[in-house]
């Protein structure tokens, strides 16, 4: 790895360290065995905040294979979500749609992050098959560049990917 790959690695864990080092990190008193504990808590904000039909809210701490760690939350009130116009999401959703799309991702976030990189793995496609699905990631907000055409997931949305995954059953 060349010096500016380095300092671009470095920088952008820094950013990744310092958006975390902003959040206070919450450890809920709860019972061993308290399997609702997260929503029981999630209960009590919205009841605080006046919310009465409710919220969701997704959150998560992960460290990726390649030694990044995310901390990240997200919530909003069920009123909001359901009088948001959900066609607004379908760019997001349609990017995600394809299993060649899906497998790049998880290949970026396991440090496989050059259109050169990826197309050496088996079963990937032509290098104009590949930039294309990496024009429709970026496009979706899904991908990012960074220096010297690396590839990135933004720092905000590695969570919510991750998020998405488990809801649909991964």
């Amino acid at each position: 790895m060349d010096l500016e790959q380095r300092v671009a690695e470095l920088e952008r864990r820094l950013a990744a360290l310092e958006q975390a080092a902003a959040r206070p990190a919450a450890s809920p008193e709860r019972e061993p065995d308290d399997e609702l504990w997260a929503l029981r808590g999630l209960k009590e904000q919205w009841a605080e905040l006046g919310a009465d039909n409710g919220g969701v809210l997704f959150t998560g701490a992960v460290r990726t294979p390649t030694g990044l760690r995310y901390e990240w939350q997200y919530g909003l009130a069920t009123d909001t979500l359901l009088d948001d116009d959900w066609a607004d999401t379908a760019e997001s959703f349609a990017a995600l749609g394809q299993p060649m799309r899906l497998r790049l991702l998880r290949e970026i976030l396991g440090g496989r992050c050059t259109a050169a990189e990826l197309t050496e793995l088996d079963g990937t496609g032509t290098t104009g098959q590949i930039y294309h699905h990496l024009r429709q990631l970026t496009a979706a907000g899904w991908l990012q560049t960074a220096a010297r055409g690396r590839y990135e997931i933004p720092a905000a949305r590695v969570v919510p990917l991750l998020v998405m995954l488990t809801a649909a059953g991964c």
